[in-house]
């Protein structure tokens, strides 16, 4: 029995930080050797960053990143070490990894299918590198081979998959398992989505067992560039089971993983499998260099994984709170400051700051805490002061405002820990009406000028919590949400106004839910919330006409669930009005077919219209594959005919009360 131990690495990186993602790299090393592994796999472009966008064009990082392997590869003796960069060869840029072993290195395998589809936009910056293919590079004066290599160390043969390569059809695993490898290494910077950590410990777990080999597959974590958050979740299976399964959404800078791989179990496994056909390899495909593994002679006992119920409740909690605290502290801000209306979504924004501030506690300890955040906290701060620090919320009321919202804010903010502040701020409103209706010589009223009296509420809250802001040195978040993207219900420099938009990919239908259920049960490790039954018992308002209007969300647009439910017919699945109101009337049918027309009728005329709006607002944190953000997801033209033929098709369907065959 030949039973060798190897670790995945989990780094939470920075675009072109290169000391501070050498020294990360250098602390996984450090931390996997005192674990007792010999080969360490660290995550994709772990030396560079992901998330350098169009800087990979310049020559001059691609030659730092060089630096910062040389200095790596001095610091690795007696290890096996893997490290993601870019890497320039004949004029094209490649995506690659380094194998260092034992303070040498020896090679380059290169990535063979680049992520091209919704965040990803590699073929941007990197060329794809032919399978079979193999080159030399110079690299300091010495060739070093690089390509579609196997690398026989010591005996131990292993190749890689690199990220996108593992999701491919053709995935490379197809040829390392012809060429007898004993591990698959998947060094990636794989984002989060809702539920895509259970697809990829599916092709894991499959991976080892198609392959006969271990699978050690490697990920970013955290927020690395802005928008996209990696969760971690470093994963090591062998013959079709989980040998190791690292944490999510850490906080720790590194998480180092290691297994127990049983050598002489998996080569025995592809020796009993008839469809194993091997392959010879070319000269040169091969790169073999000695290497003294440790070997032990007990059988490797699973580890045992995180015992975590990653519903999508949790998931949604622990993504955003990461990616708060990551945005804060990269972009070296001093906290948060909200508009708390108290409704819905201020809300909503207000609890994940607590709870970045509740788990960040909890994986680093007060102490890791408080140097983690050095530069703006005091040692010897306490810890009821620091949470009113990290959020600041601004209660903006007018004469449309009720003691039910600001009593809701109040409690919000009390039951958060944060600062509260309330300011009036009618009297701007009123000065702004009272300007420009002297100007046109017009008296304003609402029953002709509801927008634009409407929006001025909301656009004179701005500058003042934009102040105290500036004043505190922090980032002013604003709360629109998915739905309100999808439709444009929401006001341009108003409450759109901030550095941050946390929840614009998330649809209102499931913050309302996410609320309810965090005032009875809570997320993992923190418990219920009570205090949010002062927000779940209202009905959603902007608060921005007089009350004896009786102003809601849904009455200004459609039922949020309706609304949601179409957004994914259009937008997701692209289909026209007249499909969009076939499957309303199968999801929805108790409706009016007159009713579902004018819902229908009233996203797409809204969605068409507030393309603009969406290419304005703040960024946000990408959370699932079919979002709306123009600059990450989803592009729509800002002018557009409108969907007007076919929206009169579908009117002249319903009118006609069974032509719609004929119209279809």
């Amino acid at each position: 029995m030949k039973v060798i131990k190897v670790a995945a690495a989990a780094l939470n990186q920075i675009p072109m930080d290169w000391d501070g993602n050498r020294q990360r790299a250098l602390e996984s090393v450090d931390e996997a050797r005192l674990l007792g592994a010999q080969l360490v796999c660290l995550p994709e472009l772990t030396l560079s960053g992901y998330g350098c966008e169009d800087a990979f064009h310049a020559p001059e990082l691609s030659a730092t990143v060089l630096e910062q392997l040389e200095m790596l590869v001095a610091e690795t003796c007696g290890m096996v070490v893997t490290v993601g960069l870019p890497l320039f060869h004949l004029g094209s840029l490649y995506n690659v990894v380094a194998v260092i072993v034992n303070g040498s290195l020896i090679g380059f395998a290169a990535k063979q299918n680049l992520a091209g589809d919704g965040v990803h936009y590699e073929p941007r910056w990197f060329k794809p590198w032919a399978a079979g293919a193999v080159a030399q590079v110079d690299v300091g004066g010495a060739s070093v081979p690089l390509g579609d290599l196997v690398f026989d160390v010591g005996g131990v043969r292993f190749g890689f998959e690199i990220c996108e390569d593992a999701w491919s059809a053709q995935r490379p695993g197809i040829g390392l398992f012809q060429r007898g490898v004993d591990l698959i290494l998947n060094p990636s910077a794989s984002h989060f989505a809702f539920g895509k950590y259970e697809i990829r410990k599916r092709f894991v777990l499959e991976g080892s067992r198609a392959f006969g080999a271990a699978y050690v597959y490697a990920n970013l974590m955290g927020n690395e560039a802005g928008r996209i958050v990696y969760d971690g979740g470093c994963l090591v299976a062998s013959e079709g089971r989980m040998v190791s399964e690292g944490s999510r959404f850490g906080f720790r800078e590194v998480d180092v993983v290691p297994a127990a791989v049983d050598l002489d179990a998996l080569r025995m496994s592809r020796a009993r499998t008839a469809s194993a056909k091997p392959v010879i390899d070319a000269a040169g495909n091969v790169v073999a260099v000695s290497f003294d593994w440790r070997f032990f002679n007990t059988k490797p006992i699973p580890d045992a994984a995180p015992n975590t119920v990653w519903n999508k409740e949790n998931e949604f909690c622990r993504c955003l709170a990461l990616a708060l605290f990551d945005y804060m502290r990269k972009s070296c801000s001093r906290g948060y400051v909200l508009s708390l209306s108290g409704g819905a979504d201020s809300s909503a924004v207000a609890v994940l700051v607590k709870l970045m501030v509740d788990y960040a506690l909890a994986d680093l300890g007060e102490g890791g805490f408080k140097t983690r955040l050095a530069y703006m906290l005091d040692p010897d701060e306490d810890l009821v002061d620091i949470r009113r620090r990290m959020l600041s919320c601004v209660y903006q009321a007018t004469r449309n405002s009720s003691e039910t919202t600001r009593n809701a804010a109040q409690v919000v903010a009390e039951g958060v820990g944060a600062e509260f502040l309330v300011w009036d701020v009618d009297a701007i409103v009123e000065r702004y009406s009272d300007t420009v209706a002297g100007a046109i010589q017009q008296e304003l009223n609402w029953e002709d000028h509801d927008i634009a009296l409407q929006n001025i509420q909301a656009r004179a809250r701005a500058p003042g919590v934009w102040m105290l802001a500036n004043l505190r040195g922090a980032v002013l978040v604003s709360t629109s949400n998915r739905s309100e993207a999808a439709v444009g219900y929401a006001t341009m420099d108003g409450d759109t106004s901030g550095g941050l938009c946390p929840v614009a990919g998330i649809d209102k239908a499931f913050l309302l839910d996410w609320l309810r259920w965090c005032e009875r049960t809570g997320p993992f490790g923190i418990g219920a919330m009570p205090f949010l039954e002062v927000v779940n018992r209202q009905q959603p308002t902007a608060e921005l006409r007089p009350a004896e209007s009786g102003q809601t969300d849904e009455t200004d647009l459609m039922p949020y669930r309706v609304l949601d439910t179409i957004e994914r017919l259009a937008i997701r699945d692209k289909l026209m009005p007249m499909s969009v109101f076939r499957m309303l009337q199968e999801a929805y049918p108790d409706c009016a077919d007159q009713q579902l027309v004018q819902w229908v009728e009233r996203f797409f005329n809204l969605w068409c219209r507030n393309q603009w709006k969406r290419e304005r607002y703040a960024p946000s944190f990408h959370l699932d594959d079919t979002n709306l953000d123009p600059k990450s997801w989803c592009r729509f033209p800002i002018l557009s005919g409108g969907y007007r033929a076919e929206l009169r098709a579908l009117r002249t369907c319903v009118l006609n009360q069974g032509g719609c065959d004929a119209v279809l």
